[in-house]
């Protein structure tokens, strides 16, 4: 059991590091990154595809990273947007770390990125322990998902810059309690922001990208409770 947890502060301790490091040299080249965390259905793709097409639209130079364990049919759709894309494929692990966003960003990052967009794996468990060398993190949830998912995730929502619901256009037949949601929220994330969106009414994107933008321009990010190193344990000081 000691050794177990020894060879995983170590896997954890080397990922820190390495995420320290990309988060320097991003923020040299004036790239402000943003770290998308979601369970699989959530919308986030399609929701992400209607951002990227609104800083193309607003000349924002933007461009997405996108994870999966297989296929590139997500890295098809959000080129749609006229965004620069590129698929990173895990071959089965179910989270992106920091060193396999550095070697798919080497040689292919456009020079004048100003937002870079990573697309986590679909899962709010062991994506949420990994720091990608990101400034931002935003959880996603889907409000078919149930108001109680930030109790069930703790960690996921807990580490959050910026939290958004998808979907709204389904919340009343789905019955979703918003203000039992918010709560749950707040008790795991003090103050974070929830934002409200709807790829299929196109509510909401503008929001999303509003607040990417303001951090971009020196607005400060909210700070949660698992800030900078994500694994549980690692508090904010």
């Amino acid at each position: 059991m000691c050794r177990s947890l020894d060879v995983r502060q170590a896997v954890m301790a080397k990922n820190d590091g390495l995420a320290d490091t990309l988060r320097a040299d991003l923020g040299r080249q004036g790239v402000t990154t943003v770290n998308l965390l979601s369970s699989p259905g959530s919308g986030k793709t399609e929701l992400l595809g209607q951002v990227l097409a609104l800083a193309v639209r607003r000349h924002v130079p933007v461009a997405a990273l996108t994870a999966d364990l297989a296929t590139e049919n997500d890295a098809r759709r959000l080129a749609r947007s006229g965004a620069p894309v590129k698929q990173l494929l895990t071959g089965g692990l179910c989270h992106l770390e920091a060193q396999q966003v550095r070697g798919h960003l080497e040689g292919w990052l456009p020079p004048d990125t100003a937002l870079l967009f990573v697309e986590n794996v679909g899962n709010l468990v062991c994506p949420a322990a990994y720091d990608l060398g990101e400034t931002l993190r935003v959880v996603l949830m889907a409000v078919t998902e149930g108001e109680d998912k930030p109790l069930k995730y703790p960690t996921a929502f807990a580490s959050a810059h910026l939290v958004v619901v998808t979907k709204t256009d389904l919340a009343e037949p789905a019955g979703f309690d918003e203000d039992t949601f918010r709560d749950n929220v707040d008790q795991v994330n003090p103050g974070v922001d929830v934002v409200r969106t709807s790829a299929r009414d196109g509510d909401g994107a503008d929001t999303l990208l509003d607040r990417v933008l303001a951090v971009r321009d020196g607005t400060p990010a909210h700070r949660p409770p698992l800030a900078g190193r994500q694994a549980p344990g690692h508090l904010a000081s």
